[in-house]
């Protein structure tokens, strides 16, 4: 009874109950232990009789087959059906063996009707919880704090322990890792490690383990959205990161299989087969997993951002492949050169339907023909990849295999100038719009940029940015930006396709996304801010003051719906076998989805009529 009262203090909303009354609630309450898959309580049953707390393991909070969320130690489920009375909105499921404390309705219910605790469920259903009220927000697992999916207390060794003994501790405590503090550096050994670097490698396991350790180990802190951490982790290309208190205290160690629902785990196993493809061959075969991926996340209830971005990552990570194939089929390059993520996917916004945009930069060598024959030989075979595995190369051109995107240095600082002096010139304002989304992929040689590689980068973007000191390149970007307006009509609903095979459809993508896209380009150039995602730009511009702060918000709402909107209407086309386009018939959105999206285009245009206006008049310059 004393350690029940004991725990429950501890967690909200009974840490605001007294000694006596928990006490009057510890003897009455039940434990109850569920394996793992065991089911509690089934949707649409009940109502239920009973407040339950998790106690150790964790509970799924399942709605029509999906897991919305994941209740940890100390989260209560239950209560919204024992207080109205009505069947359960929710089917629950032990994701592990877990211990739950039961406390009966008759005992609870008065305490759940004071005002605090009123308030503790209030709070519940405006933070994000559904209109039942059970626990399930966010019902995006990667929005957690990261130290949430800390389990155990983390294992540590000395760098003299033997790879023997650290092996069995692992073993032993059914660890995947164990970290190794060497002074002031923390390292780290993985069950990989001892299978490639013990095993394979013939080392004998009497060897220290400091031999085989990785150090010092990449951490994050405690507070990290599980998300960023993800992105982070496939960014890095791995599976493990220690958790860091704010004091510096090692909290724990998570790996993949801990950061997301096991639909999400595609991405590890996904990446983790490109980067073992010693062919085309094989990373066509491993690319197979992209779509279901996709689908997987979103069935997770993946935001779209971090579906978004974790695609982003992954096709890195094939591009990356594709150009060291290419390289050593080619031969040793003649010139250090870059090779730029442009677009949507620099800005990790990409979509099923996205192309795959790429720009290449070298360093001036005696002989630039060489290199550029050199180099057009190798985005000739990665665009040759990138199609083999499904992908599309920019079929407007924007593809490191164009010579308008490939080019040394030198022609890189001329057509900077050229834009800078000239902005009126053919295709000028294109090139900066697409130019001014770049971020470096993969390099070869001093001054790549890119990890991996020695020295500094070289930034295409960087030699475009100087761009924001001309107020008439950016008066033209903000015009450009204002060029594509959201398809409503003032009294009519939406502007769709009158003929051809897209009658009655509305294209999503130059409706509604790009016009935002290039307001945020234009805002963050003028805020100088440098190649980053749309959200972020716009909030960048907000501070900046280039954009009023409704106006940045609006966007950043609208972007939000819309893209929300794209991603579900592409998940839907590849399950049906599909290919993913832009086009969505408005009359197939249910009534509030074709509200919000009429309302997200009618703020897009206020937004442009606005700062259209200020232009003519000349209040903005840029």
């Amino acid at each position: 009874m004393e350690d029940i009262a004991g725990f429950l203090a501890a967690h909200p909303p009974f840490d605001a109950v007294d000694a006596d009354e928990l006490a009057r609630v510890a003897a009455v309450t039940e434990t109850e232990n569920f394996p793992g898959g065991k089911t509690i309580f089934s949707q649409g049953t009940g109502p239920v009789g009973y407040l339950r707390v998790v106690r150790a393991g964790s509970v799924e909070i399942i709605h029509n087959g999906q897991v919305l969320d994941l209740l940890g130690p100390g989260e209560l489920f239950g209560h919204a059906s024992m207080l109205s009375g009505l069947p359960t909105g929710f089917e629950t499921r032990a994701a592990e063996d877990t211990l739950c404390y039961r406390i009966p309705a008759d005992v609870i219910g008065p305490l759940l009707a004071r005002p605090d605790f009123l308030r503790f469920i209030a709070r519940s259903i405006v933070g994000g919880r559904t209109g039942g009220g059970e626990r399930v927000p966010p019902a995006d697992p990667v929005q957690r704090p990261v130290e949430m999916l800390i389990r155990t207390p983390p294992l540590v060794c000395s760098p003299g322990e033997p790879i023997r003994e650290a092996a069995k501790r692992m073993t032993a405590d059914r660890a995947s890792a164990i970290l190794v503090r060497s002074g002031g550096t923390l390292g780290i050994v993985t069950d990989y490690d001892l299978r490639s670097r013990v095993v394979a490698a013939g080392v004998s396991p009497d060897t220290p383990v400091s031999a085989i350790m990785s150090a010092p180990a990449h951490t994050v802190a405690a507070g990290s959205l599980v998300g960023d951490v993800l992105l982070d982790m496939l960014e890095r290309g791995v599976h493990h990161v220690p958790v860091l208190s704010a004091a510096g205290e090692v909290l724990g160690v998570v790996d993949g299989g801990d950061l997301i629902a096991a639909q999400a785990r595609g991405p590890f196993l996904l990446r983790r087969a490109i980067d073992l493809a010693t062919s085309a061959a094989d990373l066509t075969a491993a690319s197979a997993g992209l779509d279901p991926m996709i689908i997987a996340l979103h069935d997770a209830r993946v935001a779209t951002e971090h579906v978004a971005a974790i695609r982003c990552v992954v096709l890195d990570a094939l591009t990356r492949r594709l150009i060291e194939l290419a390289v050593a089929d080619a031969g040793e390059p003649p010139a250090p050169f870059t090779w730029f993520a442009l677009g949507s996917l620099a800005r990790r916004e990409t979509v099923p339907s996205s192309d795959v945009d790429s720009a290449l930069a070298w360093q001036d060598s005696g002989d630039g023909r060489a290199a550029a024959d050199y180099l057009a030989r190798v985005a000739r075979a990665v665009d040759e990849g990138l199609r083999a595995c499904g992908l599309q190369p920019d079929e407007h051109g924007a593809s490191a295999s164009n010579p308008l995107f490939a080019r040394p240095l030198s022609s890189w600082h001329a057509a900077a100038r050229e834009l800078s002096e000239d902005p009126t010139r053919e295709k000028a304002l294109i090139l900066v719009s697409v130019i001014s989304d770049s971020r470096p992929l993969w390099g070869c040689g001093p001054g790549a940029g890119v990890p991996g590689a020695d020295g500094e980068g070289v930034s295409v973007a960087d030699q475009l940015w100087q761009a924001r000191r001309h107020p008439d390149l950016l008066r033209l970007l903000a015009r450009f930006a204002l060029q594509f307006r959201p398809p409503t009509g003032f009294l009519r609903d939406f502007v769709v396709e009158h003929s051809g095979e897209r009658r009655g459809q509305l294209d999503i993508k130059h409706g509604g996304m790009i016009p935002i896209v290039d307001l945020a380009r234009w805002a963050g150039m003028a805020a100088g801010v440098a190649s980053c995602s749309t959200v972020d730009r716009l909030r960048a511009a907000e501070a900046a003051g280039t954009l009023d702060g409704p106006d940045a918000r609006t966007l950043i709402e609208a972007f939000g719906f819309i893209f929300s909107l794209r991603l579900d209407h592409q998940v839907e086309q590849l399950r049906r076998g599909e290919a993913p386009d832009d086009f969505i018939d408005p009359k197939t959105l249910n009534p509030l989805a074709r509200s919000y999206l009429r309302e997200a285009f009618r703020a897009v245009a206020s937004v442009q009529s606005g700062i259209a206006a200020e232009l003519s008049l000349g209040i903005r310059w840029g």
